[in-house]
């Protein structure tokens, strides 16, 4: 009688997602004119050039319009020496000929092609140390995934690609070791994003590896023969194929488990992002998936996992309709204690909000929270919760860019070149507040990947954007602003060290706020993994709750705002737990 009851609630979700599409966008018309938000613009400079960071991604264009070359590629924001400064790490491209052969693996063919790492010094420029590094990478670069897998206190890295992964390594000393054969993570097919996650809550951190398709180099044409172009192929026209999932076995070695804890269903899965949806104390897992049903994967506590995203009711649009998922980001917007989900997808498609019940049910929030009528014509690739003002409430910030560069012969109001999209969170919905928050904002590009930290430390989140076949861009955050923040550094012990799936509960005189520590999220990327808070007029954050992934509780009280806070996971559950507290750069 369950499997039964279970289908009749997905239906239902279907039936009333359809239902309440039509009553929103009558309400939506209602809304706003319920209050007037208030405009507060950003300001971010693109300071690229003063970085000294010249990265240009390949993208390898061909006339024969390979669907590879539409996707671009991803980047981190890390500190893999630990000295306090974000470094950037960019995945890249490779070669292809025109025609390639159906069956090739590229490879890289010179330096243009690398991977590269730049090493942030002291005076905020960057240097790049891809050689000592070992960092050059193979093949054809997608996404990356940051993540202490070893627990030794250095960021490892795994790369994604089309033919074959990459894991590295960081063996402390401003170098990494290819791992890939022993630790047997190299897995097949196109790998786009990936997790590092405790799904177990071993201590261990475990690697959840999207896949895009069934595909290979063959010569099919889409696109109007009569007209005489040629266009990049949907992806309804090929397989989906399901993720790999990698076990931490704790020794250097990974086992692919997937089947085994039911994180399997074949998708076409592009972003990942994690978080304890349903509040049962497990990180359960989403997957923004292109042109089909999106994913939410439940963590059912004993070793294995359920697809829920139907009956959650975030598997489609407010009609019922799939879209072309992209980005995704999974944190608390609206300040409820409860994680909410955003995915990018395509023009005339509206970016998806859903709102989190806080009974195992999503509500599509896009048309009530004002993000239909902003993101309609365009289309959003990196995403990223994040609080630009220090306000409190974390607003979205969106890389653009279409993927069919002949996308205006036939739509002329839709371009494949887009300014980035900065949508203001007023509490009573969001305002596209780009045009007046800096010049970056007039710029159009073919952005792809976005990983968001504050690189300067200077309180304010910043952002690296990539782009498809063109450079990268530093933007840092200027907004002026009398807000406070505080932004915490937690390291686990019994938990994984980087506390990865650790939840951050900050209260100040204007209510909570909840962030949950990660390193996924967006396209391709790897975010920060620090937990960042905008306080707004508050000095003092009046309690800090962290709930560690292994189950342990930790309190604080009083905590001074405008600092790095260091947190270690005690060693056992405590109301008061002390904390170890002090700033840093």
């Amino acid at each position: 009688m369950i499997q039964p009851a279970r289908n009749c609630r997905r239906v239902t979700a279907l039936l009333l997602a359809i239902g309440v599409g039509l009553l929103v966008q009558c309400l939506h018309a209602q809304s706003t004119s319920i209050a007037t938000p208030i405009n507060v613009p950003g300001r971010f400079v693109d300071a690229t050039g003063a970085s000294h960071i010249n990265f240009t991604a390949v993208a390898s264009h061909t006339s024969k319009k390979y669907l590879i070359e539409t996707m671009g590629s991803g980047v981190a924001l890390l500190d893999f020496d630990n000295d306090g400064l974000l470094d950037v790490f960019f995945v890249n491209g490779a070669a292809l000929s025109d025609p390639t052969s159906k069956g090739t693996i590229p490879q890289k063919a010179g330096e243009k092609d690398w991977n590269r790492l730049y090493r942030q010094k002291k005076d905020g420029t960057f240097e790049d140390v891809t050689v000592k590094a070992g960092l050059q990478g193979v093949g054809y670069g997608m996404g990356v995934a940051v993540g202490d897998y070893d627990n030794d206190g250095f960021e490892d890295l795994y790369v994604t690609a089309y033919g074959g992964n990459r894991l590295y390594h960081n063996n402390g000393n401003g170098s990494f070791t290819d791992v890939t054969e022993r630790s047997g993570t190299a897995g097949s097919g196109w790998s786009t994003s990936a997790a590092w996650v405790d799904l177990d809550n071993d201590g261990l951190l475990d690697l959840v590896v999207l896949r895009y398709l069934q595909w290979d180099f063959d010569d099919i044409w889409c696109g109007e023969r009569r007209e005489g172009y040629r266009s990049y192929c949907h992806p309804d026209l090929f397989k989906a194929i399901p993720p790999l999932v990698y076990h931490n076995d704790g020794n250097g070695h990974f086992t692919e488990i997937s089947a085994k804890i039911g994180v399997n269903l074949p998708g076409k899965g592009l972003g990942i992002a994690i978080a304890d949806f349903d509040r049962d104390g497990h990180t359960d897992i989403a997957i923004a998936n292109d042109s089909m049903l999106e994913f939410l994967y439940r963590n059912k506590g004993n070793g294995s996992f359920e697809e829920e995203g139907l009956s959650a009711g975030m598997a489609v649009d407010a009609e019922g309709r799939t879209y072309a998922g992209m980005g995704i980001d999974f944190q608390d917007y609206n300040n409820d204690g409860l994680p909410d989900l955003v995915i990018t997808d395509l023009a005339n498609q509206k970016y998806a909000l859903y709102r989190n019940n806080g009974d195992g049910s999503f509500t599509y929030d896009t048309y009530l929270s004002r993000i239909a009528a902003m993101t309609l014509l365009h289309s959003g690739w990196g995403v990223a919760f994040l609080d630009y003002d220090n306000d409190g409430l974390k607003d979205l910030l969106i890389a653009q860019g279409h993927d069919l560069d002949t996308i205006e012969l036939t739509f002329p109001q839709i371009h494949y070149r887009e300014p980035m999209l900065l949508a203001r969170n007023t509490g009573r919905g969001f305002i596209d507040v780009s045009a007046q928050s800096g010049d970056v904002f007039r710029e159009p590009w073919v952005a792809r990947g976005m990983a968001v930290g504050d690189i300067n430390n200077d309180g304010r989140t910043d952002a690296v954007v990539t782009t498809n076949g063109g450079p990268a861009h530093i933007l840092l955050n200027g907004t002026a602003t009398g807000n406070h923040w505080l932004t915490l550094s937690l390291t686990g012990h019994r938990s994984n060290r980087d506390a990865i799936g650790a939840e951050v509960k900050l209260t100040t005189t204007h209510g909570s706020q909840l962030v949950t520590v990660t390193t996924s999220g967006g396209y391709l990327s790897a975010n920060d993994r620090r937990a960042h808070f905008g306080l707004g007029s508050d000095v003092v954050a009046n309690t800090i709750d962290i709930r560690w992934p292994s189950g342990i509780l930790q309190h604080l009280d009083n905590v001074k705002a405008d600092q790095f806070l260091k947190v270690e996971e005690p060693s056992q559950s405590s109301a008061a737990a002390a904390a170890t507290a002090k700033k840093t750069p």
